[in-house]
């Protein structure tokens, strides 16, 4: 059973911190899934991605092509066909607690400085972690990412 992180935005863009978070899940051996609500913003975000650094690049894809199942990172709005082991959700996209329970990792990405942003992140771990889901926030108020809260899997 997986887990879910929330990442808390405060010092860095999305733009900045999900590379990161995907290099990371490349690095661990995963296929990523990269949910978000907006297509428009997918797009923006694929734009920021093939523009990151030639020795940093991030293979990926936008859902809706050819080699969709081939892809090791796949931006998406809906269930990914590159069968992840981790889901990064963005712009308050919807996680179901079946698929933390099925996935290595869900990470929820959302901006510190947006209202709205926060509520949906805050509905979210209420959902999930009654749902019986495992899962971890992290905040980089300080400038660094820290895990400020716990809340562990559960029998349910």
């Amino acid at each position: 059973m997986g887990e879910a992180y929330f990442y808390h935005l405060t010092q860095g863009p999305l733009e900045q911190t999900l590379p990161v978070l995907l290099s990371r899940s490349l690095d661990a051996g995963w296929r990523v899934a990269v949910r978000g609500s907006d297509p428009g913003r997918l797009d923006w975000l694929d734009q920021k991605l093939w523009l990151g650094a030639e020795e940093s690049f991030l293979p990926h894809g936008q859902a809706g092509g050819d080699h969709d199942a081939l892809q090791p990172i796949l931006l998406t709005q809906a269930e990914a066909a590159n069968d992840p082991q981790c889901l990064m959700a963005v712009d308050g996209a919807q996680v179901t607690p079946e698929e933390v329970a099925s996935l290595e990792r869900v990470c929820i990405l959302f901006d510190g400085n947006d209202y709205e942003a926060v509520d949906r992140a805050r509905q979210q771990w209420r959902d999930l972690t009654g749902a019986g889901c495992g899962a971890k926030y992290w905040s980089e108020e300080t400038g660094r990412w820290q895990m400020k809260s716990e809340s562990p899997a559960k029998s349910v």
